[in-house]
């Protein structure tokens, strides 16, 4: 493995951890526990229990900085100025349906600024992570946006609902945290979506931006209710003209 960080490498731990529980219980998805939290919002035992593993493992590297996790919410500790920030499977209604198309994700934001983030595909077993001037990485090879520079010839992913239909190739994944590793690893030329939370992207936008991509201005101190355009510097004016009023 490429030289990394103390913290990102109990990141990666932490993910591998957990994704032995995610592995275990998506071979016996029939027998898991659902609660729903809203019309499209599900839990399950496994989200709770993979999230108790990874901010275990965290907090015994760094027991006093503070984490935002999707399922426990926001726990401010002594250390305010770096926060683990926790999706345990980000893309739990193709958890929920069996479909092999999930992961965790874990990043660190220090002083208002992402700076290192892994996200990782247990059943797949594919691993992105990135940190700030260090690159981007899958299975410990480098990875670098798209080179595409027409539209036409790319393909684009989004999630949720679209007001207005843009004239673009596009899919729909149904988790944002590949989306953003899939675009940082050129799989994908761009992705766009809003009404996100923090935690569903948040290892994506250090992943992007050390593959060389962009991604829009993101007010990092919001957990909800975000926008993100992501994609290489060669297309993103033209995308942003077609997603103007996405």
């Amino acid at each position: 493995m490429n030289s990394i960080s103390a913290n990102l490498n109990i990141m990666i731990k932490a993910s591998e951890k957990a994704s032995k529980i995610l592995i275990r219980d998506f071979g016996e998805i029939e027998k898991l526990q659902v609660s729903k939290k809203g019309p499209t919002d599900f839990v399950t035992n496994s989200d709770l229990k993979a999230e108790k593993i990874i901010i275990e493992e965290l907090k015994k590297a760094k027991p006093n900085y503070s984490i935002i996790s999707e399922e426990n919410g926001t726990e401010n500790n002594k250390d305010k100025t770096n926060t683990w920030i926790i999706d345990p499977i980000d893309g739990t209604v193709n958890f929920l349906h069996g479909i092999p198309h999930f992961a965790i994700s874990i990043a660190l934001r220090s002083k208002e600024e992402i700076v290192s983030g892994v996200i990782f595909d247990p059943i797949k077993n594919e691993i992105f992570y990135a940190e700030k001037n260090n690159g981007a990485f899958y299975n410990n090879h480098r990875i670098r946006v798209s080179k595409k520079n027409q539209l036409n010839d790319c393909l684009f992913v989004t999630g949720g609902k679209i007001k207005n239909e843009p004239d673009l190739p596009y899919r729909k994944s149904g988790c944002a945290a590949l989306d953003m590793a899939y675009v940082a690893s050129g799989r994908y030329d761009g992705y766009f979506q809003d009404n996100l939370n923090l935690w569903d992207i948040a290892a994506g936008i250090i992943l992007v931006k050390e593959a060389g991509g962009v991604i829009n201005n993101i007010d990092l101190s919001t957990n909800k209710n975000i926008k993100i355009i992501a994609s290489s510097t060669d297309i993103s004016s033209k995308l942003s003209e077609k997603l103007n009023n996405f």
